[in-house]
């Protein structure tokens, strides 16, 4: 192994993940390891400090009582999660997760769930429901997904959107856009685990953290044949 490490952060793994998001911690895990890179995993949940020394920061999917459950607890980690997205740290944030990086998520009952406000993006409940495969192009190249979700989503700058939807309906089925990124954060609608058929964002997180800790600016190259069949296979599903 290397000298270097990365310490991965896995915010609520028990109450916000309802399509195997965790999934996304495991291939970011495998893909530091495969490179002779140590990892550290941290589960943090309802209660728990966010650590300071966090390199890559997940977040996944949940129902709308999920939400409810972790928004208390979310706005006491607020000021941390801030300081390190401000600092630079990689961050991604799946669905619910990612509503709630933006200013807030109002159901389709009225209650409003107030966010931590560090995506510039307002969510409301919409009257039917986004499912099936998607494809965006991004600033690592084509995308493959999986998106279930009722929220819409208006970003204040659509400039400011992490993709652009080629199949889908993306943040709210009529801009084309998806997602959010802010710096090196980065929130989108895509379950499945996403990272697992698309090795190119999993290593642009990866890079995102070992530029800012140590200087990096190119990751060794893995064998993603069975990666990039995957990727293919679901970009043929139909939607």
């Amino acid at each position: 192994m290397s000298d270097k490490s990365i310490h991965i952060v896995h915010l609520y793994p028990k109450e916000m993940n309802i399509y195997g998001d965790t999934g996304n911690t495991l291939v970011l895990s495998k893909r530091l390891e495969w490179r002779g890179i140590n990892v550290k995993v941290s589960l943090i949940g309802v209660g728990d400090t966010v650590p300071e020394d966090a390199d890559i920061i997940l977040g996944g999917g949940g129902q709308d009582s999920g939400q409810s459950k972790i928004q208390a607890d979310l706005q006491e980690k607020a000021d941390s999660l801030h300081k390190l997205a401000s600092d630079g740290v990689a961050m991604l944030m799946i669905c619910g997760m990612y509503q709630l990086f933006g200013r807030s998520f109002t159901t389709a009952e009225g209650v409003i769930i107030k966010g931590i406000g560090i995506l510039p993006i307002e969510t409301t409940a919409g009257p039917m429901r986004h499912i099936g495969n998607t494809l965006y192009e991004t600033q690592f190249g084509e995308v493959a997904g999986y998106e279930n979700h009722s929220g819409v989503t208006i970003l204040d700058d659509v400039t400011e959107q992490f993709a652009a939807v080629t199949k889908g309906a993306g943040n709210n089925g009529q801009d084309k856009s998806e997602g959010c990124q802010v710096k090196n954060v980065i929130g989108m609608y895509s379950h499945g685990p996403v990272l697992c058929k698309n090795p190119q964002l999993a290593d642009g997180l990866i890079l995102f953290a070992l530029k800012k800790k140590y200087g990096v600016n190119e990751l060794s190259r893995l064998d993603d044949e069975l990666e990039h069949k995957a990727h293919e296979f679901a970009k043929q599903r139909p939607r």
